[in-house]
């Protein structure tokens, strides 16, 4: 069983000032049956505005790596962190560990973290006094290619 292997982050600041209006379609998508009686109302979507809470603590990182997979994070994809959100038990947040930066799930025990991987292949990181913690900020999405 693998400890855990430290991300490698291409960090981006989020850049709001372009401001790209899409369509989107008004009405909601089922995951079942369609329904032939809704009809689609053209609504323009921001993304830098539905994404993006707070610009100058927001950050866009990329994954590579498998220990989030359980978590729906995948190697590739594209994270939304704000560095503004306080972190809490149970958020997945982006943490520098001794000097290597990794994505975990974390789990709040007393006055220390348990940083958990959502892959059973590695174990979780136990932060005590022989080790640095920054929670360097929290994930609010995840932005996925779903491929051809």
């Amino acid at each position: 069983m693998k400890t855990d292997e430290p991300i490698k982050l291409t960090i981006r600041a989020a850049d709001t000032s372009t401001h790209e209006e899409l369509p989107v379609a008004g009405a909601t998508v089922k995951a079942g049956f369609p329904s032939p009686a809704d009809d689609f109302e053209e609504t323009p979507l921001d993304l830098n505005r539905a994404l993006v809470r707070n610009p100058a603590a927001t950050f866009f990182v990329r994954v590579e790596g498998d220990s989030m997979t359980g978590a729906g994070i995948d190697d590739g994809d594209l994270l939304v962190v704000d560095r503004s959100v306080e972190a809490r038990d149970g958020a997945i947040a982006i943490c520098y560990v001794d000097g290597e930066f990794t994505v975990k799930r974390l789990r709040r025990e007393g006055d220390s973290w348990l940083l958990l991987p959502s892959n059973p292949k590695y174990r979780p990181i136990r932060i005590d006094g022989s080790n640095e913690l920054t929670i360097w900020g929290v994930v609010r999405y995840v932005i996925k290619e779903l491929g051809e």
